[in-house]
């Protein structure tokens, strides 16, 4: 019994055609060349066997199996060295096979506290009486700061006195920078802390604050006024700058390194008024002017890219390379004043020489063209373009056979013999024919 009689479906048998399935003939395989038919009959046609097993190369960079590790998480408890209170929480952690974490809390590392100084009661009264301030408020401005971290605004708002912030700052910072210097065995001991190195101006902070308050509130009518005035007042500089720069321009230098004009040569004209007067302060670019602080270095760069503006890329490329070939850095390490304005110098030097080059091949390109037109012009030369200009007017003559002279006869003789000859005398006298009437 099978699936068909339990389905009750007919058996149909199946063809002899379907009972055998032709298989399709195996394609013979020839052998190679080079192999004996004995080694090709043992290895069945497939190549010869490996002398040892071989190992794929992945499998060998092959990590073994780890044992897996069983993670789990787990409501523990945990104390924090940051608090004295030994106060215990609750947290969740991960436990790895089942060993529960050690050591303090991972975040207790975050607790970081200021070192306040304490004072004697010798050393206030011998470094630290101030007739603005009592010993008692002294004594609540530190124990505030240890509290809060110098945190001055949480410091002037726990204050019990009406104090500024600005006021609570000079204190503290005054009281610890005089304690400092007072344990100390010598001044050059404790120079080189921040509190010793700068003191703190409660004047210059106020007034800071005062600015950027004023600046914060202005409207934007105020704004924009401010605006026409800050460029009013640099237009006011550049035509100030301009007017220096055309001044110093027309008082000759006597110094050694002035630029001497050369006869016949054009100025530079990618040459900046920065880069003629590098001693004067109008090498400053307009676009630095306005700013009270930046790095030197920028504004080289920018002097630098002003005056070969107009240069070309390849001139560019071409002082590069003459300050490499000169081994001169070409950016200063130490970007002095004194530095750059011999960098500027030595770049204007350089552009003028590969002017002056520049020129000096251009002239030398007319003479040698002049030169080869002056050859043209010589008639014993057979460059000549038009060979008819200096050639004599030959009037075509008869010749005494009564036949006319061609060009080719004249091209046989000299032009000199032709035109020098006298003539024939029976030409010259030959008498003249009488008419009737005489």
């Amino acid at each position: 019994m099978d699936a068909k009689d339990i389905l009750g479906i007919p058996k149909t048998p199946f063809s002899s055609s379907q009972e055998k399935k032709s298989r399709p003939p195996k394609e013979p395989q020839r052998k190679p060349d080079g192999v004996s038919r004995e080694v090709y009959a043992l290895t069945g046609g497939v190549g010869m066997a490996p002398l040892m097993p071989t190992v794929e190369a992945s499998h060998l960079k092959r990590r073994p199996a780890a044992e897996k590790e069983k993670v789990t998480w787990q409501w523990l408890p945990f104390t924090s060295s940051a608090r004295t209170d030994n106060l215990q929480l609750y947290h969740w952690v991960r436990v790895v096979n089942g060993v529960q974490p050690t050591g303090d809390y991972q975040f207790a590392k975050y607790n970081k506290k200021v070192d306040v100084l304490k004072y004697t009661d010798e050393e206030y009264e011998k470094y630290l009486i101030d007739p603005a301030w009592s010993r008692e408020e002294t004594d609540q401005l530190f124990e505030l700061c240890e509290r809060f971290d110098l945190r001055f605004i949480v410091i002037a708002d726990r204050f019990p006195a009406a104090r500024s912030v600005e006021d609570l700052k000079s204190r503290y910072y005054y009281v610890t920078r005089t304690l400092l210097i007072a344990r100390a065995r010598s001044v050059d001991e404790v120079s080189g802390n921040p509190l010793v190195k700068e003191s703190y101006d409660a004047a210059h902070e106020t007034e800071r604050k005062r600015a950027l308050s004023a600046l914060l509130s202005q409207t934007k009518h105020q704004e924009r006024k401010d605006a026409e005035i800050l460029a009013e007042a640099k237009r006011i500089m550049e035509s100030r700058a301009a007017n220096k720069n055309a001044d110093e321009a027309g008082v000759p230098s006597s110094s050694d390194n002035a630029m001497v004009p050369v006869e016949g040569v054009p100025p530079l004209s990618g040459t900046h008024p920065s880069l003629a007067h590098p001693s004067a302060n109008s090498s400053i670019p307009n676009s630095l002017r306005m700013l009270r602080v930046y790095l030197r270095t920028h504004a080289l760069d920018q002097m630098v890219q002003a005056a070969s503006a107009s240069a070309g890329l390849r001139i560019i490329k071409r002082v590069d390379q003459t300050l490499q070939d000169l081994g001169v850095n070409l950016k200063p390490k130490v970007p002095t004043k004194a530095v750059c304005v011999e960098h500027l110098e030595l770049r204007n030097e350089i552009l003028t020489l590969l002017n002056l080059q520049k020129q000096l091949q251009n002239k030398e390109a007319e003479v040698s063209a002049n030169r080869e037109s002056s050859f043209t012009e010589a008639p014993s030369t057979p460059m000549r373009s038009n060979r008819d200009i200096d050639r004599p007017f030959v009037l075509d003559t008869v010749g005494f056979t009564g036949e006319r002279t061609g060009k080719r006869d004249h091209k046989r003789k000299t032009t000199g013999r032709f035109i020098d000859a006298p003539p024939s005398p029976s030409e010259s006298k030959r008498p003249r024919k009488l008419k009737g009437s005489d």
